[in-house]
C-alpha cells in the first residue's frame, strides 16, 4: 500500500468534507467489532469518518491510526476528534484520486 501524496489527500478531504460520521471508536478502544464494522464500511464506502470519543484509551491520533492500520486503509485526515479513512474498493472503485 503506497502512500497517499498530499494532492490526493486534499481531494479526499474534499469529497469526505460533506460524510457524517458512520463509526465511533469508545472507551474500549479499537477494538476487534469495530475493526470489522469499519472494514465492512469501508467496503460498502470506500471513503469515511470514524469518531474517538473523549474516553477512547488512546490519543485522536493513535486510536486512528491503529484503525487505518487494522483495515488496511489509509488514514487520509485526522482533524478533532474525527478521522478520515480511505480505502480503494477491489471491485468498481468510485473514487478516482488524482
Amino acid at each position: 500500500m503506497t502512500a497517499l501524496t498530499g494532492k490526493q489527500r486534499r481531494h479526499l478531504r474534499a469529497l469526505g468534507h460533506h460524510l457524517t460520521a458512520v463509526l465511533q471508536v469508545g472507551h474500549e478502544g479499537v477494538t476487534d467489532a469495530v475493526a470489522r464494522q469499519a472494514d465492512a464500511q469501508l467496503e460498502a464506502h470506500e471513503l469515511i469518518k470514524v469518531k474517538v470519543s473523549e474516553n477512547a484509551p488512546q490519543d485522536r491520533e493513535e486510536a486512528a491510526a491503529q484503525l487505518a492500520e487494522k483495515c488496511g486503509a489509509h488514514l487520509a485526515q485526522v482533524l478533532g476528534r474525527t478521522a478520515l479513512l480511505y480505502r480503494r474498493r477491489k471491485e468498481k472503485p468510485e473514487i478516482v484520486l488524482p
